[in-house]
């Protein structure tokens, strides 16, 4: 059986962005990996203009992305954010809670991709829901917000 689940798996749990981002159709999700290294190049960016400080640990900077799809960048961005702050704020709830309600913002493009993106990074579609490992918005959206607008 052991034999089985290493064939099966691989040894290896994927991760479901990487295998949206390899879909087919109208819509471009960025990879996990390409966010990955365009993080690490804004990182070593903000070191070199602010003195060597470290971006992940500052609890004053706001990241937003315009056009979330999978929420990708927002899930890494809190991911690096929840490390960088630990010696700041040692308490892993307060933190994330802080993180979640007052540094990351997401404009999702369609309805659909706002849930996805509200998914990756509250790991629940409502921000506010049971399952939300942040505890602090009191609508449903959190700060992924999606309004559907007629052009004319």
């Amino acid at each position: 059986m052991n034999e089985q689940v290493s064939f099966t798996l691989r040894g290896r749990n994927p991760d479901v962005l990487t295998c949206i981002a390899n879909l087919s159709n109208d819509e471009v999700f960025t990879p996990p990996e390409l966010a990955g290294r365009m993080l690490d190049m804004l990182a070593q960016a903000w070191a070199a203009d602010h003195g060597g400080a470290n971006l992940w640990a500052d609890k004053t900077v706001r990241f937003l992305d315009p056009f979330t799809k999978s929420g990708v960048f927002l899930r890494e961005i809190t991911s690096r954010l929840t490390e960088g702050l630990a010696q700041q704020m040692p308490d892993l709830q307060e933190r994330v809670n802080h993180i979640l309600t007052q540094q990351v913002f997401g404009i999702g493009i369609t309805r659909l991709t706002s849930l996805l993106a509200r998914r990756s990074v509250y790991c629940s579609k409502h921000a506010n829901g049971a399952h939300s490992i942040a505890k602090g918005f009191a609508s449903d959206a959190g700060n992924i917000w999606f309004e559907r607008t007629e052009h004319t």
